[in-house]
This record gives C-alpha cells, structure tokens and sequence, in this order.
C-alpha cells in the first residue's frame, strides 16, 4: 500500500477529506493518505512541499502560484474550491478603528510572508487605492490564535482570514469585523510535488477521484450542515450561508484564471516575472 502525505488547512472547506479519510476509502483503493492539518495556513504548505515533507497540498491559488513562480517544484493539478474566499477584515473589539480607511498605513498580522492573510493584504491596498509600499506593514502571527493576541495586545491593527471561520471571535466580541475582501478567483487548488507525480502519478488520480466523488454531491449528504457546525464550531444559520457561496470544483484551473492571477500578483511586485500555463498546472 503506497503511502502519501497531504496538508491543507482544519478548516470546513476540507471537510470532504475527514469524511473520505472516516470512511476509509482511500484505504479501500489501496492508498495510505495521510492527512496533516497545517493551521498557519499557506506559507506553511508551501514551505512543506519544498520539503518533501508533503506530496500533495490543498492550498490557496495565489499563495501556491507566487510560490511556484519563486521556485517550488509543484504543480497545480486540480481546481478544489471554485468560488473565491471571503477574506473578513478583522480589528479587535476594541480598537478604534471603525472601517477599513481607518487601516491605511496600519500594521497587518499575517500567518507568514507569502501566506494568504500576507498576499490579500495586498489585495486589499489596492482595493482601496493605497499605496502598496507605504500604507503596508506587517507582524508575523503564525496562526488565528496568535492574531487573536497581537491584535488584543496592540502588537498588529487589523487581521484578515476566512470570515466564516473568524465569525466565532466575533460573537465572543474578540474581533470585530470592518469589512471584506473577496479573492478575485478559484480560492483553492491542489497542488502536487513533481517528484511525487513521477513516483505517484496513479495514487494521485485516484485520490482525486475518490475526493471528487464526495465534492460534486457534498451540500446534499445528510445534515452536512449540522456536520459542520458541531466540527468547526459554528452557527448553524452561519454554516448554512457559507453552503450557500461555497462551490467545489472538480477540474483543471483555466489558462484564463492562471494569467488572471500572475498579472495581479506581478502589477503588486508581488512576483518578479509570470510563467507558461504548462510551468504552473499539469493534468494527470
């Protein structure tokens, strides 16, 4: 039985997964996957797929393609999410800041430099018409919960991670949240390590059949919202929203979408240069 390792983050969105690994169908298929929560999100993947340390990775489209861009021997082998993520754009409770013009030129807790909360920020300047190089500044968090302490302690001013999986800080009047910053594309892919494609090639097809089998009829299993809510510690009325704006994919990231993104990314000097669509996504 081949053994592979993959990451992504302990969030709804990779729900499918636990089911599939609860109900041991990767296992029926003759694969050992094994599955590594990676809470810091992004950069943290990026950095275990350089390693070796994982094969494959359910990760955020910009983080995983700057990464690629920058040297990560990887490939995007599939579309997982394809509507984009709500970043929530989060101060503490008590700050004074009330909306996000407040936030020009203030400090951003991030996970990590190249991680999601990192890159959106970009994204977000511009939104807003800041200027990249003077109305930014950054604190390394690592995680939720380290933004949760440098946010109460003044360390960082505002934070920005998935609104739905933030909204529980919220409530408790932890955070609150000044406004949102939607990805302007498909907010995950999985990506895989080229050496482990060599090695792997049909394990990995068939975890991606066996996932997608679970992702095109996800919303109808049996009180999966109910799932969801107990897991992730949610409102089932907020469990039900997230549902309703969430659709997975089962298909390859378009050419369209890859230069979409390298431009973004390369008009914030994000990345010094783009790439062919063939250097960034391969199908298996």
């Amino acid at each position: 039985m081949k053994t592979i390792h993959i990451g992504g983050v302990p969030e709804h969105f990779n729900l499918a997964w636990y089911l599939a690994l609860k109900n041991g169908d990767f296992k029926k298929a003759g694969i050992n996957l094994r599955w590594e929560d990676y809470p810091s999100g992004t950069g943290a993947m990026t950095k275990a797929l350089r390693k070796g340390d994982i094969d494959l990775a359910v990760i955020l489209t910009e983080g995983i393609i700057k990464d690629i861009v920058e040297g990560n021997p990887s490939k995007i082998i599939q579309t997982f999410v394809q509507t984009p993520l709500i970043w929530g754009i989060h101060v503490a409770a008590k700050s004074n800041y009330q909306t996000i013009d407040h936030l020009k030129g203030t400090k951003a807790a991030i996970s990590r430099f190249g991680s999601g909360s990192h890159l959106m920020a970009y994204i977000n300047a511009q939104n807003n018409q800041w200027n990249v190089n003077t109305d930014l500044d950054f604190e390394v968090v690592k995680n939720v919960e380290g933004a949760v302490e440098g946010l109460t302690q003044g360390k960082a001013d505002y934070f920005m991670w998935e609104k739905f999986m933030t909204k529980p800080l919220v409530d408790k009047g932890i955070f609150r949240r000044v406004g949102t910053c939607p990805t302007p594309w498909p907010c995950f892919v999985v990506a895989a390590r080229m050496e482990s494609l060599k090695t792997h090639r049909d394990e990995i097809k068939t975890i991606l059949e066996i996932i997608n089998r679970i992702t095109i009829d996800f919303k109808n299993i049996a009180d999966i919202d109910k799932v969801i809510a107990n897991r992730y510690h949610q409102k089932i009325e907020d469990v039900q929203a997230w549902l309703s704006l969430t659709e997975w994919s089962q298909d390859l990231i378009s050419e369209e979408t890859i230069h979409k993104v390298q431009d973004q990314l390369l008009a914030l000097n994000i990345i010094p240069k783009k790439l062919n669509y063939s250097d960034l996504v391969t199908q298996i």
